[in-house]
């Protein structure tokens, strides 16, 4: 069964997200069911959002699962063959969704499917040595950035890896787990794409209210070490993942000390976050850090 607007759902995680995802959802055709799934737990943005949008239904997470136990809650109250996952603070064109439609009836075969970032200077995706650039033409790549990725439910759910239906890592709470997804889905010999031809706007770092600016910046800078130190030892072995990480907690520790000598508070905690995103992982800790917002 091919893409139509009938059998596909847009998936979007949300938290402290009300600054962004009405631009979101307005870009979004009326007659695609949407699921937000929100991660801060806020009773009266789930009633607001979905009193203003007919075809969006919100679902309140028990916790901050983050962006991969997120989407794979989402995925489960997708009854579609295709899921459209978007980052609250993405913005579609008119024709984002026609073109992807239009695309997919010229590729047999397919896992996950991407449009196209808007901005040349930050593409939204990754080639590998066989794959080459195409600015017409649907075109396979190595991987895609999580926060505009359609996945083929239907496709997916066939390979053996993904036969538990979690199709994100949800040991990764931010950063890398739809790398992981695409590394898994290629090395099962699936086919990832982008259309060229369908565009998307990414805000980037929008996502959550400026109001906590801060401390999402602290929780960005030890999860992308952690998760880099996860990603490194799941796919390649916990010494590549360790000599990998190393140049960046020496880094860290030069800079945690420049900045403690200068009272630089902010910068300070920023890299006292990266060394401990760093030793967790080498622990084997979970990704347990977690925004503290009041």
């Amino acid at each position: 069964m091919s893409i139509s607007r009938q059998n596909l759902t847009v998936v979007i995680v949300t938290f402290k997200s009300e600054n962004v995802i009405h631009d979101c959802i307005r870009s979004i055709s009326e007659d695609i069911k949407i699921v937000v799934v929100d991660n801060s737990k806020d009773k009266e943005f789930k009633k607001n959002i979905e009193e203003k949008y007919k075809n969006v239904e919100c679902i309140l997470s028990s916790e901050n699962l983050g962006m991969g136990s997120g989407n794979n809650l989402g995925i489960k109250n997708v009854i579609t063959d295709y899921a459209f996952i978007l980052n609250p603070d993405v913005i579609l064109e008119t024709n984002t969704i026609d073109e992807i439609i239009f695309s997919s009836k010229k590729i047999s075969s397919f896992a996950i499917m991407a449009p196209m970032s808007d901005s040349k200077k930050y593409p939204n995706y990754k080639l590998d040595k066989s794959s080459y650039f195409d600015e017409i033409n649907p075109f396979k790549v190595k991987s895609i950035d999580g926060y505009a990725m359609l996945l083929n439910l239907k496709k997916i759910n066939q390979l053996e890896k993904f036969n538990d239906n979690f199709y994100f890592d949800e040991n990764f709470f931010l950063y890398l787990e739809n790398d992981d997804l695409c590394k898994r889905i290629i090395d099962c010999g699936e086919s990832i794409y982008v259309i060229p031809k369908s565009k998307i706007k990414h805000l980037g770092g929008k996502a959550v209210d400026l109001r906590y600016k801060d401390e999402i910046e602290f929780s960005r800078n030890w999860h992308w070490i952690w998760s880099k130190f996860y990603f490194n030892k799941k796919h390649y072995g916990f010494f590549f993942a360790f000599f990998k990480g190393l140049p960046s907690f020496f880094s860290a520790i030069i800079k945690f000390f420049y900045y403690f000598i200068t009272m630089n508070t902010k910068k300070r905690k920023i890299y006292l976050c990266r060394i401990f995103g760093f030793v967790n992982a080498l622990l084997g800790n979970k990704s347990l850090y977690r925004p503290k917002l009041k």
